[in-house]
C-alpha cells in the first residue's frame, strides 16, 4: 500500500517531507519517479495531469492539496468509485478573511487610487466610505465563505451572502436560488466571490450579473478565473458601472504578460496568494484520511461528487 504525491508545479518533497513526519513508515512515491501503479491506493494531488489516475487500478482516494477540487473533479478520466476528500483548514480560512479584509478596505479608502496617483506625483483625495455604510456581498457560504462573513461582521460592515442552498449565517442576511439572486446583488456594493467552481457556477461572473450589482460597484474574486468572463468586466468597468476589480485567480496562471489586465488602472491584481496551503498545517488530516482509508472508516471532508464541492 503506496501514497502518490502528483503535484506539477509545486514543491513535492516538502509534501513527502510532512507525510513521513506525521506519519513514519508510510511508503511514497512522487511522480514522475518509477513506482509500481498497482501498489498506489492514496493519491495527494494539486492539478494532475489529465487522465493519469486511470492508470492505477487500486486507486480508492485522491486527496486535494487544497480546498478546492475543481482540477480533480473536471478529470473526466477518474477511476470508478474513487472517492475524493479536501482540505478544511484554520489557518487557510483565516488567512482568506484577512486577505478580503484587506481588499475590502483598500478599496473604501481609496489605497489602490493612492498607489496610482503616486507613480504619477498627483495629490489627490480620495472620498472615503466606512465599514458602517458599506455592504458587502459574498458569493458561496462554505468553510471560506463564512469565515470572510465573520471577519467582515467583526470589522462592522453590513454582510449579505448567496448560496445554491438555504443557508444560514449568524448577523447575516442570507439570500439562495436564482430566485433570491437578483435582490442580493441589488444589495452588494461590493461583491466578493468564493464559490465553488462547477459546471453551474462557471462563467457565472458575466455581464448580466454585473448589471444587477449597484453602479459603482467592485468586484473580488478570490475563487477561481474559470468564474469569471473577463471580458464581461472589462467592458463594464470601462463604461463605469463597475469601479474595479481585485484579482487573485486567473484563467490562465500565471497570467500571461500581454495580458489587458496587467495595464488596468482599475484592475488590481495579485498572483493567487489570497490563502496557500502550508504542508506543515495540513499534512495531519491527510495522513488521518490515509488511516481512516485502510481501516475501512469514514473519509474526512469527503467530496460530494453529485454537487461538485
Amino acid at each position: 500500500m503506496s501514497v502518490l504525491i502528483v503535484s506539477p508545479g509545486r514543491d513535492p518533497e516538502k509534501w513527502k517531507k510532512a507525510l513521513e513526519n506525521q506519519h513514519p513508515g508510510m511508503n511514497i512515491y512522487v511522480y514522475p519517479e518509477d513506482h509500481d501503479s498497482e501498489e498506489v491506493e492514496f493519491a495527494l494531488t494539486w492539478n494532475h495531469p489529465r487522465g493519469l489516475f486511470k492508470n492505477y487500478p487500486n486507486l480508492k482516494v485522491i486527496a486535494s492539496m487544497g480546498a478546492g477540487v475543481d482540477h480533480i473533479l473536471s478529470d473526466n478520466a477518474l477511476p470508478d468509485g474513487v472517492k475524493v476528500t479536501k482540505v478544511v483548514d484554520e489557518t487557510l480560512t483565516e488567512d482568506m478573511g484577512d486577505f478580503v479584509l484587506s481588499q475590502v478596505m483598500n478599496h473604501i479608502r481609496g489605497l489602490h487610487h493612492y498607489a496610482r496617483t503616486q507613480d504619477k506625483k498627483e495629490w489627490d483625495q480620495f472620498q472615503y466610505k466606512r465599514p458602517q455604510n458599506t455592504n458587502v456581498g459574498i458569493m458561496g457560504l462554505g468553510v471560506l465563505g463564512n469565515a470572510v462573513a465573520g471577519k467582515l461582521n467583526k470589522n462592522f460592515f453590513n454582510v449579505y451572502a448567496w448560496s445554491r442552498t438555504e443557508k444560514n449565517c449568524e448577523d447575516v442576511t442570507c439570500f439562495h436560488g436564482k430566485e433570491q439572486l437578483e435582490e442580493f446583488l441589488q444589495n452588494s456594493e461590493i461583491l466578493v466571490c468564493l464559490l465553488p467552481l462547477t459546471e453551474d457556477t462557471e462563467n457565472i461572473l458575466n455581464a448580466d450579473l454585473f448589471d444587477m450589482l449597484p453602479e459603482g460597484a467592485y468586484l473580488i474574486n478570490v475563487a477561481r478565473g474559470e468564474h469569471l468572463v473577463e471580458h464581461d468586466l472589462m467592458k463594464m468597468i470601462d463604461n463605469g458601472h463597475l469601479s474595479g476589480a481585485s484579482l487573485d485567480v486567473f484563467r490562465e496562471e500565471p497570467l500571461p504578460e500581454d495580458h489587458p489586465f496587467w495595464e488596468h488602472p482599475k484592475i488590481n491584481i495579485t498572483p493567487h496568494i489570497a490563502s496557500v496551503t502550508k504542508p506543515e498545517s495540513v499534512v495531519p488530516q491527510i495522513a488521518d484520511n490515509y488511516d481512516h482509508m485502510k481501516e475501512g472508516e469514514p473519509l474526512k471532508n469527503k467530496v460530494e461528487m453529485d454537487k461538485g464541492y
